[in-house]
């Protein structure tokens, strides 16, 4: 008898304490949630009576970024004589076609040049055919350039900088 008595106990402890049985009163129960009924709280500071209206706060502007210039460094001939000399002392060429074929890449020429470049071929250590539409000895005319053909052409926002080994 005095163990029924003492489970009945444990079981309407158990009730009371728990959330199901419990009535709402309509508050926050929660240091966690918010009344969103209450009005906005508006903080001064002190020493600036004088401005009595709250000041608006803005958003920074985003930050773009500009997308970063792949770079590789290879050992590349040129496929023309002329090219050559015209372009042997520069290290740095702008790059906006790889191709695996040489017919392909003088495809490419035809439509760049169509476009306004003065595209050259170039054949790299890997055995692509590397489309260049411009070559600078000073690394920072090549980004430069880089940045120029990103800006004027959208669709060669791929373009990149190859460094002659």
């Amino acid at each position: 008898m005095n163990r029924i008595v003492v489970l009945l106990a444990i079981l309407a402890i158990t009730a009371s304490s728990c959330k199901v049985f419990q009535k709402s009163s309509g508050q926050a129960e929660s240091a966690y949630t918010t009344d969103t009924t209450a009005p906005t709280k508006v903080f001064t500071v002190p020493g600036s009576e004088t401005n009595t209206q709250p000041t608006a706060v803005t958003k920074p502007e985003p930050v773009t970024d500009e997308k970063p210039i792949a770079i590789r460094k290879e050992q590349v001939s040129f496929t023309s004589e002329t090219d050559q000399t015209a372009n042997a002392g520069n290290t740095f060429f702008v790059i906006l076609g790889s191709f695996g074929q040489l017919d392909n890449a003088k495809n490419y020429r035809t439509t760049l040049i169509d476009e306004g470049f003065t595209p050259i071929i170039l054949h790299s250590e890997t055995g692509y055919y590397r489309v260049c539409v411009n070559s600078y000895k000073s690394e920072t005319e090549a980004r430069g350039r880089v940045a120029q053909v990103r800006n004027a052409f959208p669709k060669y926002s791929d373009v990149w900088l190859l460094i002659k080994e």
